[in-house]
């Protein structure tokens, strides 16, 4: 069996008003290798952004990786890091308060996407002194630019 290849993912998700035109970029990062990703949603929220960059780096890979996932949005790291995904899978797709959960359909979608790999999922502070980070948001605010 082959060894699995490292992979470093950065997201970002961007959106004009909440809601509003959005874009979501990504950058696959593997050893000295970038491919940057992005695109572009005409009336969507800044979360469907950020789990859409995620969904959307992770589905670049064309078989199991290890991956370090970076994202500035707390929601979406802390629904893998703090078992919230299998606490709304435990309860019929439900949240805390018993309603239904923002999202489920990019929440089952990644989580299926996810499944294929071992990946850490790493917060990063956003609009700080992460470059790859930095440019996951230019990318992102550039397609909402260029499309709206």
């Amino acid at each position: 069996m082959t060894e699995q290849s490292q992979v470093d993912i950065y997201t970002d998700g961007a959106c004009s008003g909440n809601p509003g035109p959005g874009g979501w970029a990504a950058i696959l990062k593997v050893g000295p290798f970038e491919k940057e990703i992005s695109g572009f949603a005409p009336n969507t929220t800044n979360n469907r952004m950020e789990l859409t960059a995620a969904i959307k780096g992770l589905s670049e890979l064309n078989r199991p990786c290890k991956v370090n996932l970076y994202s500035d949005s707390a929601y979406l790291v802390k629904a893998f890091n703090e078992n919230w995904l299998e606490n709304w899978q435990r309860n019929g797709w439900r949240n805390a308060a018993k309603q239904p959960v923002s999202n489920s359909d990019l929440w089952q979608q990644l989580l299926n996407i996810a499944a294929q790999h071992e990946i850490n999922w790493v917060w990063v502070k956003g609009h700080s002194d992460n470059p790859y980070n930095n440019r996951c948001d230019e990318l992102a605010v550039q397609e909402i630019k260029q499309n709206s």
